[in-house]
């Protein structure tokens, strides 16, 4: 990707009275931002919970206007009001916008599972129904008085498979990615290596470099080495009290789970004493 090509440049922290003892200000990494730099095809954010990747993650979100996958529109949540204030604080500097992609938490699609099965379930009940209703009708006139439950359902399983709730939550998230990526997007994800086994990781690292060829921009917030190896992306740690890009040998994650690999039982030996 070119760089003419790449759609969030930059995020500015604007000049205000924001109230620093408030949260998300009173977060180190978050009262310390200035200019955050994205213009690289991926870009992770990487720290322990509470340092406050994914709060900005979310405030960006807000800023870029982006879609909510899986949960409530972002400018309605009550419980993102911290995250709001955060989003009016910031200053999006792009090369060119895009109306494509997405922000998705984990958390939030495991319930979206849930009531993608709840819809296939109304669908079938309906078309069980309607099977009774015009039993004594014509073909045809079943048919017709079938057919838009039966689009319906056709759709949403095209999209999202049988039965999202009776998949693994690995296998249901990677078809909600490959139902969803769309070339030309910006798609921000906190976390989605949460349902995903080490395969279904690499199967993501996949899909991101097939969409990053057709010009997609990801942000990410993430604890995995997996993904945070991905080649060429700009990684920037939460851990220190400041935003700080690393280099991918050096993250904390990184060097701490190579560590135990090589010699598990030095750690195993310390929980037993």
């Amino acid at each position: 990707m070119s760089p003419d090509n790449h759609f969030l440049r930059e995020i500015h922290r604007r000049a205000g009275n924001q109230d620093e003892s408030r949260f998300p200000f009173s977060v180190p990494a978050i009262r310390g931002l200035d200019v955050l730099r994205v213009d690289t095809p991926v870009t992770f954010f990487v720290g322990e919970n509470g340092s406050g990747k994914s709060t900005l993650l979310e405030a960006i979100a807000m800023a870029a206007h982006l879609a909510a996958v899986g949960s409530a529109d972002l400018k309605q949540d009550e419980s993102l009001d911290a995250q709001r204030y955060l989003a009016y604080a910031l200053k999006l500097v792009w090369s060119r916008r895009t109306a494509r992609g997405f922000f998705l938490r984990a958390e939030d699609f495991f319930g979206f599972a849930k009531r993608m099965s709840a819809m296939r379930s109304a669908l079938l009940a309906q078309l069980a129904e309607l099977e009774v209703a015009y039993a004594d009708r014509s073909a045809h006139a079943r048919a017709l008085a079938m057919l838009p439950a039966k689009r319906s359902l056709a759709e949403l399983e095209q999209m999202y498979g049988a039965d999202l709730d009776a998949n693994s939550h690995g296998q249901s998230f990677l078809r909600l990615f490959s139902s969803r990526f769309v070339p030309g997007g910006l798609y921000l994800l906190d976390e989605p290596e949460a349902p995903l086994s080490p395969q279904s990781q690499l199967a993501l690292l996949v899909m991101m470099q097939e969409m990053v060829a057709q010009q997609a921009q990801f942000i990410i917030a993430t604890h995995s080495p997996m993904l945070l190896a991905y080649p060429d992306a700009r990684i920037y740690s939460f851990d220190r009290g400041a935003i700080e890009e690393v280099p991918y040998g050096e993250l904390e994650h990184v060097v701490l789970m190579r560590e135990f690999l090589n010699g598990p039982e030095r750690y195993l030996r310390a929980l037993s004493q």
